[in-house]
């Protein structure tokens, strides 16, 4: 009778789990078409850091939080910005405002790079700037989901919880034949 208690509460957490898990997939993956590629959460976009250029704060691998800006000529030195350059984003800290005319320009440096970056970067290339929030590691996942093999981190949630249900079921059925064999001898 423990024993089928205990077996009882193991299905329903690893269903629970399961289900949370194939839910929470099928969820970020949504969001991500729904926004157009970028996962995003109350104004605030994910990004993953592919390089050591701020490390020790950020560290490669990471996932980081960017609160995307309007106005993009506010920001001043120690901020630390997201920016487009030649179609790759890259987040440094600004060491410099330049202010030339209308125009305004932010000199930017990886923490961890020993000068400054080559080009100056304008401020209508500015996307987004960091909040300090980090998640070690979790890039390294993000990316791997994001790559043809990846796409199959979405499928395996759904197959353990078919395989599982298809478990449960042959075992509620083994019990329910059983008695009947049972009541066939007598």
């Amino acid at each position: 009778m423990k024993t089928k208690k205990i077996m009882k509460w193991i299905n329903s957490i690893v269903s629970t789990i399961l289900m949370i898990l194939l839910i929470g997939v099928a969820s970020v993956v949504v969001i991500t078409k729904a926004s157009g590629g970028e996962p995003q959460l109350f104004g605030y976009q994910f990004k993953s850091v592919l390089s050591g250029s701020m490390e020790p704060g950020i560290q490669t691998g990471s996932i980081i939080s960017v609160k995307l800006v309007e106005d993009k000529t506010n920001f001043k030195e120690g901020d630390v910005i997201t920016f487009m350059e030649e179609d790759i984003l890259i987040t440094h800290r600004i060491t410099e405002v330049v202010k030339s005319g209308d125009n305004v320009l932010y000199r930017t440096k990886g923490d961890n790079n020993n000068a400054e970056d080559m080009n100056p970067v304008l401020a209508d290339n500015v996307v987004a700037e960091y909040t300090g929030f980090t998640v070690p590691y979790v890039g390294y996942f993000i990316n791997f989901a994001q790559s043809k093999n990846g796409a199959l981190l979405l499928l395996i949630p759904g197959f353990l919880l078919l395989i599982y249900s298809a478990f449960t079921i042959w075992k509620v059925l083994s019990q329910i034949e059983l008695p009947q064999k049972k009541q066939a001898d007598v």
